[in-house]
């Protein structure tokens, strides 16, 4: 038989008091993919809807403002 294991579930990183700001470029580079610079989902990041929708709206003005690269090259 087959057994199978229930992953463990990712706690929000953001939920314990960080901020989001989008000046603080290495904290938001987590969230960015290497190869093409997307923003990650949040399955694979762990942060809750809340703050994926704060971690993406911080990523787009920080690329808007010239802060972060809309692509990798």
């Amino acid at each position: 038989m087959a057994e199978f294991y229930r992953k463990k579930k990712k706690v929000c990183q953001l939920c314990a008091g960080k901020t989001i700001d989008y000046k603080d470029i290495e904290s938001l580079k987590r969230f960015v993919s290497m190869d093409k610079g997307k923003i990650l989902p949040r399955r694979i990041t762990g942060t809750c809807a809340k703050h994926q929708r704060q971690v993406a709206n911080e990523i787009k003005k920080a690329r808007f403002i010239a802060i972060l690269p809309f692509t990798k090259k």
